[in-house]
């Protein structure tokens, strides 16, 4: 079987067993590209919190974020964990989006997601798994995004080498997969359903697992 085949064959399995995850929980553009900026390096359960504080000082706005303090934002966001260097990511991205487009997300989100993707990533704090969750689920354009699961999943697998970086397990992805947005938001979803329940960095719990009967190596 194939690198493209096996890829595709996991997507199948992992949808089979978990079907379709709903993914990304947000009320607004705003409150998405906020969540792909705190979910790093911490559970969504404490992003959601982080996100509530905002809503509940009516601060979830453009306008707002760009008006208040650093110091003042870091302290709301403080359930999410490293809350200094987040709040100065957040601010970072609101500078970017008044300097480039009048402070309006649409406009950002018109531009064409290559771009789109190089500008995001001269932005100071913000890397390739958070502008291509931004481009994926706030901007709604096709591009995979990578993450610490997704090596784990497909390197265990034997799919990919353990040293292939991000931008070549992304293309790799792009080149197997129909270049679809649904697909690439639930293939993402998926793997990081089945990396919580049974693919853990320690001790994974390959018993009843969706991909347990999946060529593999541990």
């Amino acid at each position: 079987m194939t690198i493209p085949e096996r890829i595709n064959k996991i997507y199948r399995l992992l949808y089979t067993k978990y079907g379709p995850q709903g993914w990304w929980p947000g009320d607004s553009e705003l409150e998405c590209v906020l969540g792909a900026i705190l979910t790093q390096n911490t559970s969504w359960t404490n992003v959601e919190k982080a996100i509530q504080n905002l809503k509940d000082l009516n601060v979830i706005s453009v306008e707002m974020l760009r008006l208040i303090t650093t110091d003042e934002l870091a302290q709301l966001i403080r359930s999410s964990g490293y809350y200094n260097q987040k709040a100065l990511k957040i601010k970072n991205f609101i500078n970017f989006l008044y300097e480039n487009y009048e402070g309006e997300l649409e406009k950002m989100f018109d531009q064409e997601a290559s771009m789109l993707r190089d500008k995001l990533l001269e932005i100071k704090g913000i890397g390739p798994e958070t502008a291509d969750s931004i481009i994926l689920y706030c901007a709604n354009k096709p591009v995979f995004v990578i993450d610490a699961y997704t090596h784990r999943i497909f390197s265990r697998h034997g799919v990919v080498p353990e040293q292939t970086n991000y931008n070549e397990m992304q293309e790799l992805f792009m080149d197997s997969l129909e270049n679809d947005v649904e697909i690439f938001n639930e293939y993402h979803a998926l793997i990081v359903k089945v990396a919580k329940e049974h693919c853990k960095k320690q001790k994974p719990i390959c018993t009843g697992c969706p991909l347990e009967d999946d060529p593999h190596t541990v």
